[in-house]
């Protein structure tokens, strides 16, 4: 595809009714009456998506399977990250190619289920090859979700293997599955005032092209999350009487001070599209895709989150052009309804006395 193609088709995107609401909107999303986008990070060809929830936590992990492989980039912006096999991505270092990608839950303990979603990948004869085998490249961001039930109950490698097996390239189950099982956001004035996060996907195919980019994101901030284009709050921190919700950022604009323990958010995510594009590109793309948190996610990026977003291109689209800059602004809108969808289709967690979104919100 020619590049005058491509900035056409960029303009046309540009006009149309991006947000109108998709035809097979949840209810979730209906009840809520905004309009958001639809799809799944899994409209990208060459993308599989398979969930492991451990339901008497709850928590779990997701696995973002590219068996063909795919080239992969990252950003961190979160001061309290937890990651596995990141400096690979590191356009400098040699290895080009990685299998999967691994969003879990339980802290430092959650990157254990990576090594399952290296044994499904080394089953199937798929990873950097070697003479004696192969070596699946599996890089893997966690979020701290162990303050919500047993401490005890985290992602192992069963569990990684066994969302693995999961994987599938139809849509993707979103809110309380996988590693947004025990997500919980608005935490800035403590967790009795926080509401259930979860995990959520969108994608976005740009009209007359073959370019199809997804995201995919386990929510799990300090901060409130807002509809990336009203502004409005669609979960955060609640006021104490039970009724509305604080604004944490108008607060911290008025003064407000407060101390929290560092480590106990962080969103964790993925962007993917099957145009080509190198390592560098790709790290490009990750980086401009924390737009999108930037625009539903208030404050983000803090000492106490390790907010992490990788990206991925499949290749599957070898004949097109496209620009890494208009790649990675699709992205960074993607990623931010991807975020919104998560608190959206969450559901509330009573026993736990974290309310969502769909039940929370009147109207």
């Amino acid at each position: 595809m020619k590049r005058r193609i491509f900035a056409q088709s960029m303009l046309a995107l540009s006009a149309a009714p991006l947000l109108a609401r998709p035809a097979n909107a949840s209810n979730a999303t209906e009840a809520s009456g905004l309009a958001f986008m639809g799809g799944s990070i899994t409209d990208v060809p060459g993308i599989k998506v398979g969930h492991h929830t451990l339901t008497r936590r709850p928590t779990g992990c997701t696995v973002i399977l590219c068996e063909d492989g795919a080239v992969g980039g990252v950003d961190v912006r979160g001061s309290a990250p937890g990651t596995r096999e990141t400096d690979l991505l590191d356009p400098t270092n040699a290895v080009q190619q990685v299998q999967a990608i691994l969003l879990s839950g339980g802290s430092a303990y959650g990157l254990e289920a990576a090594t399952g979603v290296m044994r499904y990948l080394e089953e199937r004869k798929l990873g950097f090859k070697l003479r004696a085998g192969v070596v699946p490249i599996v890089p893997a961001a966690i979020l701290m979700d162990l303050g919500v039930g047993d401490f005890t109950i985290r992602p192992d490698a069963e569990a990684g293997y066994q969302a693995a097996l999961a994987a599938a390239s139809s849509a993707v189950a979103e809110g309380n599955v996988g590693a947004g099982a025990g997500a919980t956001v608005g935490k800035m004035f403590g967790s009795a005032f926080a509401m259930k996060g979860g995990l959520g996907t969108a994608s976005h195919r740009v009209p007359g092209t073959d370019v199809v980019v997804g995201a995919i994101a386990a929510v799990n901030a300090v901060g409130d999350i807002y509809h990336p284009d009203t502004r409005q709050i669609l979960a955060g921190a609640r006021r104490e009487e039970g009724q509305g919700f604080r604004d944490t950022m108008a607060a911290i604009m008025g003064g407000y001070r407060v101390v929290i323990s560092p480590g106990s958010n962080t969103t964790i995510g993925a962007v993917a599209t099957n145009v080509p594009f190198n390592k560098t590109e790709m790290s490009k793309i990750a980086q401009m895709a924390h737009d999108g948190f930037a625009r539903s996610i208030n404050p983000v990026h803090t000492m106490s989150d390790g907010d992490t977003i990788f990206a991925l291109s499949t290749g599957k689209a070898s004949s097109v052009r496209a620009d890494v800059s208009a790649i990675g602004a699709i992205a960074a809108t993607v990623m931010a309804h991807a975020v919104a969808r998560a608190v959206v289709q969450a559901e509330s967690l009573t026993e736990h006395q974290l309310p969502a979104h769909r039940d929370y919100v009147k109207g």
